[in-house]
């Protein structure tokens, strides 16, 4: 049992418009059983170019129904019927949102005919409904608007049942009970993915990498994007965009969050948020004045200065200095904490205070240390002098202690301070792993 729905909005995703008209063709996979169809007074104004694009104006809902008036019967008539509709995903999300707001929970599966007549009618130069129908000799009467559309779509839905050889409805019914994949991407392009350790990427229709992802089992963690249909217009955009999904295995989780930074930051994907921000890395620096003091300060980083230790935010170098400061008693005025002191009044004798500041530079050393961390499969990554040098694939160990070599094997890569901190945090955890070099 089946319900052809097709609707008209407001505006392009249901977080913040509303349904203006729609469209149910009862159908029971051989011929139709019943229509339903009505203008929905929206509550809100319509979008100018959607005015032009469907022809239904503010004036014309001014005086239909509101949804919650219409909900319960269109509830009653979808409830224990398949849903369908020419890219399935925006329709439904209106219709269960506007749905839920009433106070009814639409829980059926969902049937896009997009995704089915891909699979029936492979040759098709595309698979927009007016293409669709043009190929197919399919007529539609007023389009753009509810009826005309959900009756063409029913006759559509007709011809793919009939020439359906294979099972392909029964398929994608059973694969998309809990799923809303996007329109653009084939069932079996996820059913592919691995469940092992690495990166995803997924492209829009001219192949631009819109987010990149990582995992520990690849297959779950992309379904896991297509678990739920929110209708924001993030998520609706979102689903819009991904025709092509394409991955890289990695040998373990570290390896993979790694390239994952790296790429995210390559690539400036659009729906990516995370680590999508500049690095305005600051630095603590150390220079004798002219009398003689061992000065330590704050400054963003020199491409010509190396800093003792370096920080992605600035209050973090403050919090750091200040620990010094405490911990050794060093006087605030000499690190450029202390702006109040002009006259450097109270400063301790220079031998003593450079004592101090040469027990912080051998302390600050420590943290610039050169080591590998062996991963799964022979993966080493190398941090040399505390920073991400890059990683790869060592076949033989006997090159672990042989510093140039090591780095003529391994792939260098780009630091960023999320793959620092990372490294870091790994390191820690897992000492056992770590290989320290001279």
């Amino acid at each position: 049992m089946f319900a052809i729905v097709d609707i008209e909005t407001t505006g392009g995703h249901a977080g913040a418009n509303n349904i203006t008209e729609i469209a149910i063709v009862l159908h029971n996979g051989h011929e139709v059983e019943g229509k339903f169809s009505t203008l929905v007074n929206p509550c809100m104004p319509i979008q100018k170019y959607v005015q032009v694009l469907t022809g239904i104006t503010n004036a014309m809902v001014a005086t239909a129904p509101r949804f919650e008036q219409l909900a319960e019967n269109i509830f009653n008539l979808l409830k224990d019927r398949v849903f369908i509709a020419h890219n399935v995903n925006f329709d439904y999300s209106f219709v269960k949102h506007e749905l839920a707001q009433a106070g009814f929970e639409l829980t059926t599966h969902k049937l896009c005919t997009i995704r089915l007549a891909k699979k029936i009618f492979p040759n098709l130069p595309k698979y927009g409904l007016g293409t669709v129908c043009r190929e197919l000799n399919i007529t539609i009467t007023d389009r753009h608007r509810a009826t005309g559309d959900a009756l063409a779509t029913a006759e559509l839905f007709g011809l793919l049942v009939k020439h359906d050889t294979t099972g392909e409805l029964q398929k994608m019914i059973k694969k998309n009970a809990n799923r809303y994949l996007p329109p653009h991407v084939n069932i079996e392009e996820v059913e592919s993915l691995p469940t092992v350790p690495g990166i995803y990427y997924f492209k829009n229709k001219i192949g631009k990498v819109v987010y990149v992802g990582k995992a520990k089992n690849i297959k779950k963690r992309v379904v896991s994007h297509f678990s739920n249909n929110k209708p924001s217009k993030q998520k609706q955009d979102f689903l819009r965009e991904i025709h092509q999904i394409t991955h890289t295995v990695c040998d373990s989780e570290l390896i993979a969050s790694v390239l994952e930074s790296i790429e995210i930051k390559r690539l400036w994907p659009a729906f990516n948020k995370s680590q999508k921000h500049y690095e305005h890395q600051y630095g603590i620096f150390m220079f004798e004045d002219a009398m003689g003091y061992q000065r330590l300060g704050i400054d963003k980083k020199k491409k010509l200065l190396q800093p003792l230790l370096s920080f992605s935010l600035l209050a973090e170098a403050h919090c750091t200095l200040w620990q010094w400061v405490r911990e050794h008693n060093l006087h605030p005025a000499l690190c450029f904490l202390d702006k109040s002191n002009k006259n450097m009044d109270g400063l301790p004798p220079v031998a003593e205070h450079n004592s101090v500041i040469d027990r912080i530079l051998k302390s600050a050393k420590e943290e610039k240390k050169t080591y590998l961390i062996k991963e799964t499969g022979n993966n080493y990554i190398l941090i040399e002098d505390g920073h991400f040098y890059g990683m790869g694939k060592i076949g033989d160990e006997q090159f672990v202690g042989q510093l140039q070599l090591l780095k003529s094997l391994l792939l260098p890569y780009p630091e960023n301070e999320t793959i620092r901190s990372m490294i870091k945090t790994y390191a820690a955890r897992y000492p056992m792993r770590v290989i320290l070099l001279d």
